[in-house]
């Protein structure tokens, strides 16, 4: 049965509700004889007549062997009619993207891209996932943000786009620093608030050893939310990108306060990740699109207004 022609079963459903050969052409838009030359190429095809012709006035009637293939021509047709909407709907960007993200990029430049994709294509699936390990897997994810490039040893074979740098700043409580740059020595004894020993981490602690300052570090936790908590209460300060300090509103909260750096610690660098070779939907060209429109207004924002 695989010689079943869509057109064919169109033909025969028009046939079976018109009553004739000549009302059925009519609807279709065809010639009545092209409408029974499909009508033989199926007889053909499923081996015996799907129709008896009276002649005449009478209406054709299905045969036996044409109420079987109706019904089941009628189940082949919604199911192609269904194909072709979900083709259509996928084309039109509004299928389905799978994402994963970081804390930062979830507060920041997240929020942004999903408004600009929903308000562009109502009808998408977008589906989010936050992990923070030390090497991250793609997966089936369409995109992944990660802060730095990932080891194609480990994830396969991918590509990559940069985003962003993302500078680092020290945040901390009114008065704990004169206003202005801090040293990187001034922090030399310090009570530091940090986060645990994976990703980024360990690279601003060798920048702050290279300057010959040992903080005391007396917290660490991955919630960016929890370390400006305890910076707010006095205990201690912290060294956040500014993806951390845009997302937590620090500029405008009187109990904090964020100061450069001297000398500034290399930026951390926010990338977004692809498997190499992969035919990108519409929705993953759009999604990629806004999130690098998104990336370089936040960068634009960087020229941030410090203590």
């Amino acid at each position: 049965m695989t010689d079943v022609d869509l057109r064919h079963l169109a033909a025969m459903v028009a046939i079976a509700e018109e009553g004739s050969f000549g009302r059925a052409a009519a609807r279709l838009g065809y010639t009545q004889s092209t409408v029974s030359q499909q009508i033989a190429a199926l007889e053909r095809v499923v081996g015996g007549l799907v129709f008896d012709r009276p002649g005449g006035p009478k209406p054709v009637r299905l045969t036996p062997l044409g109420r079987v293939v109706l019904d089941h021509g009628r189940e082949l047709l919604a199911k192609a009619v269904a194909f072709g909407e979900a083709v259509d709907r996928f084309n039109a960007g509004r299928g389905r993207i799978d994402i994963g993200t970081f804390q930062s990029v979830s507060n920041v430049i997240l929020p942004s891209l999903v408004r600009r994709l929903r308000d562009e294509h109502p009808g998408c699936d977008i589906r989010l996932s936050e992990e923070e390990p030390d090497q991250p897997q793609i997966g089936d994810l369409d995109l992944l943000f990660y802060d730095g490039r990932i080891d194609p040893r480990i994830s396969g074979g991918l590509e990559h786009l940069k985003l962003l740098d993302d500078p680092y700043l020290l945040v901390a409580a009114p008065g704990a620093f004169p206003e202005g740059p801090v040293s990187l020595e001034r922090l030399d004894g310090a009570p530091m608030l940090a986060w645990p020993l994976n990703c980024d981490q360990p690279r601003v602690e060798q920048a702050i050893a290279r300057s010959g300052a040992r903080p005391q570090m007396v917290f660490r936790t991955a919630v960016n939310d929890t370390l400006l908590s305890m910076v707010r209460v006095g205990m201690g300060s912290a060294i956040l990108p500014w993806l951390v300090i845009l997302g937590g509103d620090v500029l405008s909260d009187t109990r904090l306060r964020v100061h450069e750096l001297r000398p500034r610690i290399p930026p951390r660098e926010i990338y977004l990740h692809w498997r190499a070779g992969r035919t990108h939907s519409p929705l993953a060209c759009r999604a990629l699109e806004i999130a690098v429109e998104v990336a370089s207004e936040v960068a634009s924002e960087v020229a941030y207004e410090v203590a």
